[in-house]
């Protein structure tokens, strides 16, 4: 059971805490967390998973963070080109950025997907067809975890926590049928 936490750098301080309450509840439920080592959305998620964490970093030190998830693998290189509007105007360093994002949505293996993704984007973008500027690189992941059919809540929009609060009793109620 594993889910993808993610979001702006610039998330408010309001949701950031309420990112790691998630964390929490989530490690609780058995969740394991995928992130990416950056500040602000990425560290809070990170803050609350305890050790229930895979994170996926773009080089090693990034961030001051360490991890077993060093660089992405060529596969994750080639799926964020095909997602991403402009991979050939991005840095080598820009590239590995959105290349770990395939990670958070798609595992280590770039073959076992996160059950759902929580994020926070200016835009409360939560699909491929709302990312737009200013969803930012998280955009990535957004856009790859909508095109796997991984539901996305973003919790820029009210309704975010009460549709993820049914999401999770719903596979609650599926497990134990």
């Amino acid at each position: 059971m594993t889910y993808a936490g993610i979001g702006s750098r610039k998330t408010p301080p309001d949701q950031l805490a309420r990112m790691t309450e998630a964390a929490v509840r989530l490690a609780r439920m058995g969740y394991t967390l995928r992130s990416g080592g950056a500040d602000g959305a990425d560290t809070a998620f990170e803050k609350g998973a305890g050790a229930q964490k895979e994170i996926f970093l773009p080089w090693s030190g990034f961030n001051g963070r360490r991890s077993v998830f060093v660089e992405p693998t060529r596969e994750a290189m080639e799926v964020a080109a095909c997602l991403h509007p402009a991979w050939n105007k991005l840095s080598p360093a820009a590239r590995k950025l959105m290349a770990r994002n395939t990670h958070q949505i798609l595992g280590a293996d770039c073959r076992t997907p996160s059950d759902f993704v929580i994020a926070w984007t200016p835009d409360g973008a939560e699909s491929e067809a709302e990312r737009g500027p200013a969803t930012g690189g998280t955009g990535q992941a957004i856009a790859l975890a909508s095109r796997w059919g991984i539901p996305v809540f973003n919790f820029a929009r009210a309704d975010a926590g009460v549709r993820l609060r049914d999401f999770l009793g719903n596979r609650r109620a599926l497990q134990t049928d």
